[in-house]
């Protein structure tokens, strides 16, 4: 399994290998970099793709003048709007076609309904918490689609969200990358990064556990 030890690799090392792509590719990379937000948040088949860590380390690259901040945020945040609207629009094409098939066993319509309306109730909080927990943040607006939560509600709590995560990581890493401690541990601080994005869906993993037990 080598693409997962070079997968893991590039978490762990993300600082030499952001440099390593600016100095590949140079204007390209933000091309690249949009390209792996979008995915990350727009296909259901790419929930690890780096996030949080990769807005983290392209804020610290543009602090020392290596990518432009503003370009960054702008560009980014449509990565991230665009690829919830179309992991929307996925949910919302494929959901009732699967759900409203007799022969699948395992989907319901009356989990489509209950879906919907969860949405339609906790939707927005949860669009908007959802894009600071890897994975999670993959399949919510996936899900949204499924239980057709209204396309304009979800749009603006996507807005909201989408700007918000790339703001925080990116300015984060824009104004505290670069501050001597956190330059010299680098590796460390992406790893806690990782580790506190994935946090709360531990916490809720054992929370769950202790409930049924």
């Amino acid at each position: 399994m080598e693409w997962i030890v070079q997968f893991i690799d590039f978490f762990i090392h993300l600082d030499r290998h952001i440099s390593t792509v600016i100095q590949s590719f140079g204007g390209w990379t933000y091309l690249i970099v949009f390209l792996i937000i979008f995915c990350e948040t727009g296909l259901v088949v790419t929930p690890i793709l780096p996030g949080d860590s990769l807005l983290f380390g392209l804020g610290a690259f543009a602090a020392k003048g290596d990518l432009n901040i503003t370009v960054l945020f702008f560009l980014l945040s449509a990565a991230a709007i665009l690829g919830d609207t179309v992991n929307y629009a996925v949910g919302h094409y494929l959901g009732p076609k699967i759900f409203l098939r007799n022969d699948v066993r395992f989907f319901k319509k009356e989990y489509l309904d209950r879906t919907h309306r969860f949405y339609e109730k906790h939707g927005g909080k949860t669009i908007i918490i959802a894009r600071f927990v890897p994975i999670i943040r993959t399949f919510a607006p996936f899900v949204a689609g499924i239980g057709s939560m209204t396309y304009l509600r979800f749009l603006a709590y996507n807005v909201i969200g989408g700007i918000s995560w790339i703001c925080v990581f990116i300015f984060g890493g824009y104004y505290f990358g670069n501050i001597a401690f956190v330059k010299n541990n680098f590796t460390l601080v992406i790893i806690a990064i990782i580790f506190l994005s994935i946090l709360p869906g531990i916490i809720e993993y054992f929370r769950q556990r202790s409930e049924t037990a």
